[in-house]
């Protein structure tokens, strides 16, 4: 992305999409009872309250009444139905790292791994966007939490936490591909959360080899533990890499992700907050997902950063946009074109 004199000016900038994550699926109810939700009411209640918050994307689990993380389909497409009503103009996200399991005995010996995480292509309703991971990669999230961050959560249970230090995300070249296709197919634009700027040279090396030829919105997801960490250099490295065409969301964890998220409003960037990220206002003071997201449209306020409605947000994301080869993704996209047979030197656009 290049910055020109004026790119801080907030009336150069494209209005602010806020995403919001209030499912946590990493915690147990009891780790934040008045914020994490469980039943089907409470669950679209979260949703309302943050778009009316000022969140336009909001990003998907699905909790059953045990207060564990639900991996059936019936519940999710019970969730994204009833979301399509109570928030028609939300960009409606489902978080990838879901691997559906049967719901009956009968089923069991025809779900193969790869089959069940593709099976978030046939939702239905089908939601606006999946996340998609590129390369699989090592996903230690207690490694930037600290003592403070999980007192007196389910975290501070040795196995609990030696099991979340130790996840890795699944994302090989075929079942990538795979999933792409059929995402395409379905009509659902991947929404790709990466990891560092390796994974990035893959997601430019799929757009230039035809693989995927759609709007490019990514997460760059500081993490750390596999995944780059909260770091100013890094952070602007990364934003340097990504193309000019592509929209770029800021996500990070605890208590980086507001000065993460402040950088990136004043940056014409886009953010991410919840309790899936973060639970503290401050050290030993929680704060909801509502607050956060109330706490992102104040600092773009002061700053003169306006915030995107639902129909601005779906135009910045190109929602249901695709082209048709890799040679007009990557005019769209602002990357280089491709080389053509005997040219030398570098490629540029005319």
């Amino acid at each position: 992305m290049h910055f020109l004199d004026d790119s801080l000016w907030p009336e150069t900038q494209e209005k602010l999409v806020i995403t919001a994550a209030p499912y946590g699926p990493e915690w147990e109810p009891g780790d934040f009872p008045e914020d994490i939700p469980v039943t089907m009411d409470q669950q679209v209640q979260a949703a309302v309250d943050c778009y009316n918050a000022g969140a336009t994307v909001l990003h998907i689990h699905v909790r059953e009444l045990n207060g564990k993380g639900s991996k059936r389909m019936s519940m999710f497409n019970e969730l994204l139905g009833r979301l399509r009503d109570a928030v028609p103009d939300m960009i409606l996200q489902i978080g990838g790292s879901i691997s559906f399991t049967p719901e009956n005995d009968g089923e069991a010996a025809k779900w193969l791994e790869d089959e069940a995480r593709h099976l978030l292509t046939t939702l239905d309703p089908a939601p606006d966007q999946v996340t998609i991971a590129i390369n699989t990669s090592q996903m230690n999230i207690v490694e930037l939490m600290t003592a403070d961050d999980i007192a007196g959560t389910s975290f501070e249970r040795p196995a609990l936490h030696e099991a979340f230090r130790n996840m890795v995300v699944p994302a090989e070249p075929a079942w990538v591909e795979e999933h792409l296709k059929r995402l395409r197919a379905a009509g659902i634009q991947p929404h790709f959360q990466l990891a560092h700027s390796a994974q990035l040279e893959t997601v430019e090396r799929l757009v230039r080899r035809g693989v995927y030829t759609g709007p490019l919105n990514i997460s760059w997801v500081a993490i750390g533990g596999g995944f780059d960490g909260p770091n100013p250099y890094t952070m602007m490295d990364f934003i340097r890499r990504v193309p000019d065409g592509a929209s770029l969301t800021l996500e990070s964890i605890m208590r980086a992700v507001l000065p993460i998220n402040t950088m990136g409003i004043a940056m014409g960037l886009h953010t991410r907050c919840g309790n899936e990220d973060n639970l503290w206002y401050a050290k030993g003071e929680k704060m909801t997902s509502v607050r956060q997201v109330e706490q992102l449209v104040r600092i773009a306020g002061e700053l003169g950063r306006k915030v995107a409605d639902g129909k601005e947000a779906r135009d910045i994301y190109k929602i249901g946009e695709y082209w048709d080869s890799a040679d007009e993704a990557l005019a769209k996209l602002g990357y280089p074109p491709n080389r053509k047979p005997g040219q030398l030197g570098f490629t540029f656009h005319a």
